[in-house]
Order: C-alpha cells, then sequence, then structure tokens
C-alpha cells in the first residue's frame, strides 16, 4: 500500500446468486484513494458503486480482491475485528439521514461517540467541526423540528464525532432540495478542506460529484473512467 494512500481497492470481484443465476456486481475493480482526498464515484443504478461503497465500508464482502483502508487489509479480519474497523476507522453519512427521532441533535451525536467509546473523540476538534457545519444553535432540537439540511448536518457531525480515517457518503444529498443540496455540498467540501477529511462520495448526480477533487464514473461493475 502506498504511503498517502488511505484506501486501496484490488481486482475486486462481487458476485450475487440470484436463484440459479450469478449475477455479477462488480467485475474486477481496482481504486486508489489519497489521505485527504475527496473523490466522487458517480454511476447509473446498477453500476455497482454502492457495491462498492459496502465492500469498503466493511459492510459486506467481496467474491474476490482485496480491500485495504489505512494500511488494513479487510480479508484478514473477522466478523468482530470488522466492526471495530467500521467503528473506529469510517465515518458514514446516508442517503436517508437515519437519524433517531426520540432523540436531539446532540443525542444521536453522542450516541455514535459512545458506541465508539472516547478514544477517537477531541473536544476542540468536534467544536472545529460544528462551526464549519453551523448547527450548533440546533442540537437541541429533535430531527422532527430540524429541516432536511440541518438534518444531514447533524448526521455529518456524527460521522465525523470520532474523526474517522475516512467519510463514505452514499448519495448525501438524495433526499434534499437543490439549496439544501448545495449547502451540504459545500459544507462535505469545508470539511475536507479545512479539516483535511478523507471523503469517498458516491452519487448519481454529476453536479454533486463536481465539488470533488477527482471523479471515477462505473458502469457494469467496472471502473470506465
Amino acid at each position: 500500500m502506498a504511503a498517502n494512500n488511505i484506501i486501496e481497492v484490488r481486482n475486486l470481484r462481487k458476485i450475487y446468486r440470484v436463484g440459479l443465476v450469478d449475477v455479477p456486481a462488480l467485475r474486477g475493480v481496482d481504486l486508489s484513494v489519497r489521505e485527504g482526498e475527496f473523490l466522487a464515484v458517480v454511476g447509473p443504478s446498477g453500476s455497482g458503486k454502492s457495491t462498492l461503497f459496502h465492500i469498503i465500508g466493511g459492510l459486506t464482502g467481496p467474491t474476490e480482491g482485496h480491500v485495504l483502508v489505512d494500511g488494513i487489509d479487510l480479508a484478514t479480519l473477522n466478523d468482530a475485528q470488522r466492526t471495530r474497523l467500521r467503528r473506529n476507522k469510517v465515518g458514514f453519512i446516508f442517503q436517508r439521514f437515519n437519524l433517531l427521532p426520540t432523540l436531539t441533535g446532540a443525542g444521536n451525536i453522542e450516541i455514535a461517540r459512545d458506541i465508539a467509546g472516547t478514544n477517537g473523540y477531541d473536544r476542540e476538534q468536534f467544536q472545529k467541526i460544528l462551526d464549519v457545519l453551523g448547527i450548533a444553535h440546533r442540537l437541541r432540537h429533535r430531527p422532527s423540528e430540524m429541516s432536511g439540511g440541518e438534518q444531514q448536518r447533524v448526521a455529518i457531525a456524527r460521522a465525523l464525532v470520532n474523526h474517522p480515517a475516512i467519510v463514505l457518503a452514499d448519495e448525501p444529498t438524495g433526499n434534499l432540495d437543490t439549496e439544501n443540496s448545495q449547502a451540504v455540498l459545500g459544507v462535505l467540501r469545508d470539511v475536507n478542506k479545512r479539516l483535511g477529511q478523507t471523503i469517498l462520495m458516491i452519487t448519481h448526480n454529476p453536479e454533486a460529484a463536481a465539488v470533488a477533487d477527482r471523479t471515477v464514473a462505473m458502469r457494469d461493475g467496472r471502473i470506465v473512467a
């Protein structure tokens, strides 16, 4: 693994069994992401980008190939070790905000911190994150009292609270209107530039991908551009 690459994907293949038929989702993907880079993976539905996202995040395993995250080969880990890696090294942002409705914004963030423990938590760093996100004044509110953009900002704070090595964002603007989408993309750009956070974002939207440092296009389980 190159010293400045925080993610390396090597000859990644994934085949799903549907009845008696093998359906290939990934067909030999190679990809490197540099530390501190903002990379967008674009492609239509069925291109394999979501499968790639889930394998890099340790949510599912490949049929063949290797993924190294911060120097760790996921293929060498058992289920418990993969869970610890996700908890300590990966922050997830999803299209559906996945906030707990009975908790305030602060409560949703604190749960992520508590699950991971305090090893990665830096109060001063987290205050910087809140400053970038501009949501400190909304953290006492429940999700139902927030706009979609505010909920997504809370979800971003939750992903960043333990300062993970990489943030994986799955269609982070998919449930937002144009104005909120642009605001959230601006926040991700700021988080990347001002805090040096590595971000890998998958999206079907070329306009969203345009905020990234680099764009990779997928089609039919392969990187095509």
